[in-house]
């Protein structure tokens, strides 16, 4: 029994930010399509989800620059972004239903947590902050910044369970996007694809290697299973 108990409480599970505990995804994204439109991509909202989604700002803008064929100006991401804050404070930005209650289940059931976003650290600091979410984590909250390679790679949820000190094989992640299943599938860790938002990409998560399930109060039991 206490190796039982051990084990368990050695399991890694590794969260998403933006789509899994904070609903950023349709804000951020309306404010990047809009942003976009002036410079020549006339990309709908929807359009900027399919191709930008999970992806860091920094790989986002060099998608857009190779459609474009050109740079972006220097000042693009600055001004997008403070549209970006501002809508989060205005609207304003809201937890994803039920996932504050499915955290600290996960954390009682005797599982270390921590996230694990494309998003900057101050980006994270600022929603997860907004949203009361951000002392849920205990300063375990790690950023494409700190590796060679965004998502779909592996590097950051590697970084991140070396960082819990615990084994890429015995850690979970939370994700919402294709790009960040194919990054935990390739770290060699299970992947639970929340597909509870409406502009959720059912098949691709699934395609991906993603364990589907559409409510937030399925997550505790889905992690001890």
């Amino acid at each position: 029994m206490r190796r039982k108990l051990r084990y368990i409480t050695a399991v890694l599970v590794i969260f998403d930010c933006d789509g899994v505990l904070v609903d950023s995804e349709p804000l951020a994204n309306r404010s990047f399509s809009a942003a976009l439109k002036p410079h020549g991509l006339d990309w709908s909202v929807e359009e900027t989800m399919r191709r930008l989604m999970g992806r860091s700002l920094k790989s986002c803008v060099e998608i857009c620059e190779t459609e474009l064929g050109r740079k972006l100006p220097d000042d693009f991401v600055e001004k997008m972004q403070e549209v970006t804050y501002r809508s989060f404070r205005e609207a304003p930005l809201q937890p994803v239903s039920g996932v504050k209650e499915a955290v600290l289940a996960v954390q009682k059931a005797g599982f270390a947590t921590c996230v694990a976003s494309s998003g900057s650290p101050e980006k994270m600091k600022f929603t997860l902050g907004l949203t009361g979410l951000w002392d849920l984590f205990d300063g375990h909250i790690f950023s494409s910044s700190q590796v060679p390679r965004g998502k779909p790679f592996p590097d950051l949820f590697l970084h991140a369970a070396i960082a819990m000190d615990e084994q890429p094989f015995a850690s979970t992640v939370v994700e919402d996007s294709v790009p960040g299943i194919q990054a935990a599938r390739a770290a060699g860790m299970r992947a639970l694809a929340y597909a509870g938002a409406p502009y959720a990409d059912r098949a691709g998560l699934a395609k991906a290697g993603g364990l589907l399930f559409d409510d937030m109060k399925q997550l505790p039991g889905l992690v001890q299973s």
